[in-house]
């Protein structure tokens, strides 16, 4: 009797946490997808992009001070800067964070510069031009950092785009739709690739349509070879031609183009080779070979 009570207890209570979790989870899964909105850095609004999410206090200046940049700026645009940071894989991180940033770093750089400059005794003209100086370099170096990561980030996209293509074909061809197959290989990928056909796929499962999910994933990867995937897949699907079939067509121009960019790359070598080896490889081979034979030779005609 006493275990058929407590059994019933224990029914009981789990009919109410499941009830209480059934009435909760349309607050729930609302919750999980504004934080997933809320991670690619997309929000419209500049003042929550500033105060939402900020967990340092440089974060929050960084913010502050580039609001007030870009209120009093007519050349900041700011749609330009998102693109460039989405390039470079920096979703996070809103466009005015990223001015308030370079501004920090106008400011803070000819400032240590001046400070040391000072602490040396330097003249008057080094603590200007170190001024001048950390100036340009405080306020061009994120920008050089973000656009040099972006550009890594494309060349690799770039490098495993035809592998991806390749994926696609062997599970379209065995039965998966190409959402399912973008899914499989967002599994089987690693790096930047990876992380775009993630954001992709959750796009997808935000409620986006595939033909404006891949449009976006294309601008935030604009490669010869990702203008050609996106735009491809696209027209097969708007025409009703088999995926399959235009996968594996492009596979082959895309291997195609991946050798053409070798045989670029391997005959720009002898030209990047050029300048070490005239001014840091000849000198001193001069200087080994020549230099016994010269010293001999003056030793004599002093003698």
């Amino acid at each position: 009797m006493i275990l058929a009570l407590l059994i019933g207890v224990l029914l009981a209570g789990a009919a109410v946490s499941l009830t209480l979790r059934a009435a909760a989870m349309p607050r729930i899964a609302a919750a999980a997808r504004v934080t997933e909105i809320k991670t690619y850095g997309f929000t419209g609004d500049p003042d929550a992009e500033a105060d939402e999410g900020r967990q340092t206090l440089v974060d929050k200046a960084a913010a502050t001070i580039g609001q007030a940049v870009a209120r009093h700026s007519s050349r900041f645009k700011e749609t330009e800067v998102r693109q460039q940071l989405m390039t470079a894989g920096l979703y996070t991180t809103a466009p005015l964070t990223f001015l308030g940033y370079r501004v920090l770093g106008a400011v803070v750089t000819p400032s240590a510069l001046l400070w040391f400059a000072s602490a040396a005794g330097a003249s008057g003209i080094f603590v200007v031009a170190g001024g001048v100086l950390g100036v340009a370099t405080g306020w061009s170096l994120p920008m050089s950092i973000v656009r040099r990561r972006a550009a890594r980030r494309l060349d690799q996209v770039e490098h495993d785009l035809p592998e991806l293509i390749d994926l696609l074909v062997v599970t379209v061809e065995a039965g998966l739709g190409f959402n399912g197959s973008l899914n499989v290989a967002a599994k089987r990928f690693h790096g930047p690739l990876r992380d775009e056909l993630s954001l992709t796929l959750q796009e997808q499962r935000l409620g986006l349509p595939t033909n404006d999910a891949l449009t976006n994933l294309l601008t935030r990867c604009p490669t010869p070879s990702m203008r050609s995937f996106i735009r491809s897949v696209l027209q097969g699907e708007t025409l009703g031609v088999s995926i399959g079939a235009i996968l594996r067509n492009l596979a082959v121009d895309m291997r195609k183009r991946r050798r053409q960019a070798a045989e670029e790359r391997a005959q720009r070598a002898p030209v990047k080779m050029l300048f070490p080896l005239i001014f840091l490889l000849l000198p001193a081979l001069f200087v080994v070979l020549l230099f016994p034979a010269l010293y001999t030779f003056l030793e004599s005609f002093g003698g």
